[in-house]
């Protein structure tokens, strides 16, 4: 009987033991989990109407800096790019080191990077490659066709290829609003074309060679973005921060290739050397970084929008860009000047249609 008693109180006592033991891990689970909660261990949207605006902050951007380079005086848009890829790595890497790194679990940018898949790290690469191509000859194009003709059609053209792709991969939100905020889109790239065959007959229009430039920018641009959201939604995934960082790395690379071999046989003018980036006035240099903080902090504010609401969402969104440079275009660079009033007609017609784009993609998440 004594026996009994011993071993059921040794019993007894080895399960509190071991009950305490338990509660304790529980706690101290517990208290990590508490400490660096997901989700605020980077800045991200907590509502739809915060990550709108995100979005809308991102078309801004990406509407605006290529005001930087109109800007520029005596210098080549070749040199130029060179600024403005160093640009866009020095503000994609300050604000994942700022933004996404206010805590230290696993999504603050450091500790993302090193357990994220090499085949996500990858594929933002090839991504922030394939941008840099399309960014380049859009560059170009600006340069021969001017704002208000070349972002809406080169943008417009990455518009409905990167949506289609983007909500292949990641099939979030309404099909039929948003694919219809992708057709008005179209219809405003096609009612741009129109003005500007206005401008054509009117003696003052771009080269065909400029609008081929266009299109082949706007396919190609609307190829990165689909490289994005497979980075951030398949296996160990990158976070908004990372995946910039490396895309804008990706992009600076990639003018050892790109703009080396644009240097050598350019698409405007004569071909440059790498000295005229060394003697450029400091203006221009400035400009450069300029316009690519102003469109790295439109990238990340809309990679971040999209994984509150869905990848194509936020890019849709954020490609109404065009809407913003065309007015750029007009009222500040006066490149309509002196149109007739069919070239005005078919102005206001594309911003009606890319409001209306704005309004369904935005209706699309529901």
């Amino acid at each position: 009987m004594q026996r009994r008693v011993d071993v059921s109180t040794r019993a007894g006592r080895l399960n509190i033991v071991s009950g305490w033991q338990t509660h304790l891990w529980l706690y101290r689970k517990k208290s990590t989990v508490t400490r660096f909660p997901r989700g605020e261990c980077m800045f991200t949207p907590q509502s739809l109407t915060i990550a709108l605006l995100m979005m809308i902050t991102s078309a801004i951007c990406w509407g605006s800096w290529a005001n930087t380079y109109k800007g520029v005086k005596n210098y080549r848009f070749e040199l130029f790019y060179w600024d403005y890829a160093i640009g866009i790595f020095l503000i994609s890497l300050v604000l994942a080191l700022t933004m996404g790194s206010t805590g230290h679990d696993s999504s603050s940018f450091l500790n993302n990077v090193r357990a994220a898949d090499p085949s996500n790290i990858a594929s933002t690469l090839i991504g922030g490659a394939i941008f840099n191509l399309a960014n380049l000859l859009l560059v170009a194009a600006i340069d021969m066709a001017g704002l208000a003709v070349a972002f809406p059609v080169s943008i417009g053209i990455a518009l409905v290829v990167g949506v289609v792709l983007n909500y292949a991969l990641q099939p979030k939100g309404s099909a039929l609003l948003l694919m219809s905020g992708v057709a008005c889109a179209l219809i405003a790239v096609i009612l741009d074309g129109k003005a500007y065959g206005s401008l054509s007959r009117a003696g003052r229009g771009a080269s065909r060679k400029s609008i081929i430039l266009c299109v082949v920018s706007g396919t190609l641009m609307g190829l990165w973005s689909p490289f994005m959201t497979y980075a951030m939604t398949r296996g160990h995934s990158l976070t908004p921060y990372s995946a910039a960082t490396f895309l804008t790395l990706g992009a600076l690379l990639s003018c050892f290739i790109w703009n080396v071999y644009f240097m050598k046989k350019p698409l405007v003018g004569e071909p440059v050397s790498f000295g005229g980036f060394f003697t450029g006035l400091p203006s221009g240099h400035l400009l450069g970084l300029l316009g690519g903080c102003i469109w790295g902090v439109g990238t990340v504010f809309n990679l971040v929008a999209g994984q509150r609401t869905a990848f194509a969402i936020s890019y849709a969104i954020g490609q109404s860009a065009p809407m913003v440079a065309a007015l750029w275009g007009v009222l500040a660079w006066k490149e309509f000047a002196g149109s007739g009033s069919r070239a005005k007609v078919y102005l206001a017609l594309m911003f009606v249609f890319y409001a209306f784009a704005i309004l369904l993609v935005a209706r699309a998440n529901g």
